[in-house]
């Protein structure tokens, strides 16, 4: 059994992004951190991640933490398992109008990107990157020079290490059962699997088993919402879980590179165009979207979610499955881009990733505290890319203000505060 200690400082709940990002900013500010995990480090949606890192958000508190959060995983990139090679998103005539808002606002923040409208200036600035480029179509390109991706598993052993070295401790195996409470609502005690705990605050940053965690606190499962219009929709769930849909292809990496020899940017392409696979068969009508990436022996990447409900077992967390269409439009998809990936459907594979996550009411982030001494990150799936939630939270634990972090408050859904809403088919966006 291990001996956990009867109190601490600040006791972190989850060693994925957020929990160990947080523990290494507090540790490095002196603070005394116990990270616990039901699994082990990485074990829950952050290990499985794509790992793509980027600033295309609709949203300006979305694009501003997003710059943020670059700035920490470019501050370490050997330990961090990072790669900057820049992220590309194109669409078609429908998100000309989202595209160059977000492009603006990275201009006015200092985001390093640049803008393509019009077809024909779309294909040449891709074509000048890949010289078999040739999905039609598409009349805007946002090219962030910043961002890329990351190995999820190694960047998360990388950012346990930062947490440990700065004098964290982080304990895997250990459940959270229970929370007491004083008359004031605050946490006095946390039962696990190990024996009670007495911290002075608490950091829940469990990812998709935030339901579990939230109910625990006896926090409210449906609430009210009101809208930028001023009316209220009233008893909506507090959570939705989505499951991300991802896969492989066997591809070497060295193939997938800018005709300048450098690795390939992050892709996603959200297209209006017919989809057909290598053999001509119709795949769909219908706009779709995907994204794509180079990984370590492989080409991996994913399409628009699926819509699970509002319950679901997370024990074990499900992943590895999606819908029987998934791998032929994907495939498909990668082939209307780019030559070089023509004939990928027999090379495709599922892997473990994607996985279910739990979006909130709006699905944004909840970063608040929801009793006096327990703050939660609620990420709502934008979680891996979102490495600078923990710095910011630690600043606000340790008496500062977050102004990075003040727009993702729960009293947003109250007041009619929301985030305004792109037309991109992905829920998060």
């Amino acid at each position: 059994m291990t001996d956990l200690p009867a109190t601490t400082k600040t006791l972190v709940i989850g060693a994925g992004v957020h929990g160990l990002s947080t523990a290494w900013h507090l540790a490095q500010a002196g603070d005394d951190v116990l990270v616990v995990d039901k699994t082990g480090i990485g074990a829950g949606a952050s290990g499985i991640a794509c790992g793509v890192v980027r600033n295309n958000y609709f949203q300006p508190a979305m694009s501003e933490l997003m710059a943020a959060c670059v700035e920490v995983w470019e501050s370490d990139p050997e330990a961090l398992h990072y790669h900057g090679s820049g992220y590309i998103a194109l669409g078609p005539p429908a998100q000309e109008s989202d595209l160059v808002e977000v492009y603006e606002r990275q201009q006015r923040i200092g985001y390093p990107s640049e803008l393509h409208v019009g077809e024909e200036a779309v294909a040449t600035h891709m074509r000048s990157l890949y010289g078999d480029w040739r999905a039609p179509g598409l009349t805007v390109c946002l090219h962030e020079r910043a961002g890329g991706y990351a190995f999820n598993q190694e960047s998360m052993l990388g950012l346990a290490g930062k947490a440990e070295r700065a004098g964290a401790r982080i304990e895997p195996g250990i459940t959270v059962t229970g929370f007491e409470f004083d008359n004031a609502g605050a946490v006095t005690k946390v039962h696990t699997s190990a024996g009670d705990i007495a911290p002075e605050q608490v950091v829940v940053a469990v990812g998709p088993w935030i339901p579990d965690i939230w109910a625990m606190l006896d926090l409210p499962d449906r609430i009210d919402v009101r809208q930028p219009d001023g009316e209220t929709q009233t008893d909506l769930p507090m959570w939705t879980y989505w499951y991300l849909q991802e896969g492989e292809i066997e591809f070497d990496p060295a193939r997938f590179i800018t005709d300048d020899g450098k690795s390939s940017p992050v892709l996603h392409v959200d297209s209006d165009q017919t989809l057909r696979d290598d053999d001509g068969r119709l795949i769909t009508s219908e706009p779709w979207g995907v994204y794509f990436k180079p990984d370590r022996e492989s080409v991996q990447g994913g399409a628009q979610p699926l819509k699970l409900g509002h319950a679901i077992d997370v024990d074990p967390y499900p992943t590895g499955t999606v819908e029987a269409g998934f791998p032929d439009m994907w495939c498909a998809a990668l082939s209307h881009c780019l030559g070089r990936f023509e004939g990928s459907r027999a090379t495709y594979h599922q892997t473990r990733s994607g996985g279910a996550g739990a979006f909130t009411v709006d699905n944004f982030p909840v970063f608040d505290y929801m009793r006096p001494n327990v703050f939660v990150a609620a990420d709502s799936n934008h979680g891996y890319k979102m490495i600078a939630v923990g710095r910011e939270i630690a600043r606000v634990l340790t008496g500062e203000h977050s102004s990075l972090l003040h727009p993702f408050r729960f009293e947003r859904f109250a007041t009619g505060d929301l985030h305004p809403v792109s037309h991109s088919p992905y829920p998060w966006s």
